[in-house]
């Protein structure tokens, strides 16, 4: 029989569950070994196993990896999304599997595409005892999640962002509600690209008994498994999973402090970085764990033996740190966490804010607040509320812009924020002359509504702070064209080298909105000195009306005169025309 099997790469057959015969097709590699894992691959609704089989294209990855695959049939080409009956299938299934090829029960995993996918989160909460790790593709509970497994369990989400089918807007929730229960950081480490140009990468983790919760987001892509430009969800799949076992005797690692990436800017002057506490936790299921060594790039910079595991690590240059913790227990067996430093030192020319390239994204650095909803990038998946925007009208004076708003009206309660305390970059600068520019249009303020750009310390002391009314509105939808956005320049002085946060207000009034297109950053010099030996001078002046918008010179009536000073001040009157 076993020799047999070494010729038969796939075949259909049948098995009888609760006096039901139920079908699928099996494909196992020649030489297969024993103790080997298996996967098992749901089809859609409507679907087959056959289908699924010729769709997810996994032959080649299980003849180097040497697994089998399994693609069951669901009855009335669909699964039990609420009942025992599917779950029963999987049970007698693997059962079959184990006998036949000799699958080793600790590495097995589920995968599903639509419908499939659907059922592979279902057995999430019924059968974590059974799959080491879970692969949904396309599909997520449209219903509503729930988060009930019997231990932390592993996950690799794919999906693309033009499913038309199962929304991809969907994706977030249920992932956040799994990174939660899985102990996981909030804040993932992002990759893009990953593999491809379209491809993004999110990892949560590592979280409780070193699980891992992956999205790979396919940007363009419909309601089908991707397998193009090189990359294969088989494949990718497969080497997530390959990394699970239901019996565990490896130790775990993962950071408590710093949770997710950082970012450290420094303007004006070399790269200025605090000391960084590094701490983790490690167990180790079968035994204990002997110590924890951290490493900058490769470099082993500290060791700690004794619970808490911690380190302070300082002196980073510029450049990308990739910062790994190793753990190791009694036996000598290993387990890495890693999380990234990017130390950005800018002497000359200009710093960009407004990076923004993520839709339904908000970016790294960024924070936003409505009066209701606090978001903290990086965070996506958002269709409601603060998130960017990517605009596509004929005309645009950018290609792509944070939202926010004010939904109470609250006194400084719509804002958007660069490097605030909540978020996981710093911007120091060093003192001297600055000047900020920015591009800044109202999303749907028909009449105009007034926006507040400021530089403040830690302490909320500004080093500006200045009100204008934006000269453009989007009109309320991403691809409207829009055009007559005025580019807007501010000087101002910093005298202590410190850290700073770049924040952009709403009006205190209901609804008021704002979107951020364009932030730069320069240091333009040393910071002036008042000498008391010179008299600053008029400039220049402006003329605005009394809702703040720039008007002409020649114009009658009331309006604010603002009169620019050799020094940089400005000071306002009102006068009639």
């Amino acid at each position: 029989m076993l020799s047999l099997l070494s010729f038969v790469s796939a075949q259909a057959d049948d098995i009888t569950v609760d006096g039901t015969k139920r079908n699928y097709i099996v494909y196992a590699p020649s030489n297969l070994g024993s103790k080997r894992p298996l996967l098992i691959s749901c089809h859609g609704m409507n679907q087959d196993a056959a289908y699924q089989k010729g769709m997810l294209q996994i032959e080649s990855v299980a003849d180097t990896a040497k697994f089998v695959t399994v693609f069951p049939n669901g009855i009335d080409h669909s699964w039990d999304l609420s009942g025992e009956r599917d779950l029963r299938f999987m049970r007698v299934l693997i059962d079959e599997m184990v006998k036949r090829y000799d699958i080793d029960r600790n590495k097995i995993y589920l995968s599903g595409f639509s419908m499939g996918g659907m059922f592979t989160y279902f057995a999430m909460n019924r059968m974590a005892d059974v799959f080491a790790a879970f692969a949904p593709i396309s599909g997520y509970p449209m219903w509503g999640a729930s988060f009930t497994s019997s231990r932390p369990i592993p996950i690799i989400h794919t999906h693309g962002t033009s499913d038309d089918v199962v929304a991809f807007s969907g994706v977030a929730n249920v992932l956040a509600g799994w990174v939660k229960r899985n102990g996981c950081p909030t804040t993932a480490q992002t990759t893009k690209p990953y593999r491809a140009s379209h491809i993004t990468r999110h990892v949560w983790g590592p979280g409780l008994e070193g699980v891992e919760v992956v999205l790979l987001e396919m940007a363009g892509k419909g309601h089908w498994i991707s397998n193009d430009n090189g990359v294969k969800t088989g494949e990718e799949i497969w080497n997530f999973c390959n990394r699970f076992s239901l019996k565990d005797t490896s130790p775990h690692v993962r950071f408590t402090s710093p949770q997710g990436n950082l970012s450290f800017v420094t303007v004006g002057g070399a790269a200025q970085t605090p000391g960084i506490t590094l701490e983790v936790e490690a167990d180790d299921p079968d035994g204990t764990v002997a110590g924890v060594a951290y490493y900058d790039n490769g470099k082993l910079v500290g060791e700690t033996t004794e619970p808490p595991y911690t380190f302070v690590l300082e002196g980073l240059g510029k450049g990308e740190h990739v910062v790994s913790a190793v753990a190791m227990d009694n036996d000598g067996y290993t387990a890495k966490a890693e999380t990234t430093v990017n130390v950005t030192e800018v002497l000359r020319g200009s710093f960009t804010l407004t990076n923004f390239d993520s839709e339904g994204s908000v970016p790294d650095g960024w924070e936003t607040f409505d009066g209701q909803e606090r978001r903290v990038g990086y965070a996506d998946g958002f269709t409601q509320g603060a998130r960017v925007f990517l605009f596509t009208g004929a005309q645009h004076d950018f290609d792509a812009g944070l939202y926010t708003r004010n939904v109470t009206g609250g006194t400084k309660e719509g804002y958007a924020r660069f490097a605030g305390e909540s978020t996981n970059t710093s911007l120091t600068l060093i003192p001297g002359s600055y000047q900020l520019y920015v591009k800044v249009a109202n999303w749907n303020q028909p009449s105009f509504s007034p926006v507040t750009v400021a530089v403040e310390n830690l302490e909320g002391e500004s080093m500006l702070s200045e009100t204008f009314t934006p000269t453009a509105n989007i009109g309320n939808s991403a691809s409207n064209s829009f055009s007559g956005t005025t580019a807007m320049s501010y000087t101002f002085d910093v005298l202590q080298t410190g850290r700073y946060v770049v924040s952009f207000y709403t009006a205190d009034a209901p609804w008021a909105d704002l979107v951020v297109g364009r932030a730069t950053l320069r240091r333009n010099g040393e910071a002036k000195v008042d000498s008391p030996t010179e008299m600053a001078l008029p400039v220049r002046q402006e003329y605005f009306n009394l809702a703040g918008q720039r008007v002409a010179h020649d114009t009658h009536g009331i309006v604010v005169e603002k009169t620019i000073m050799s020094d940089g001040t400005v000071t306002g009157r009102m006068v009639r025309k």
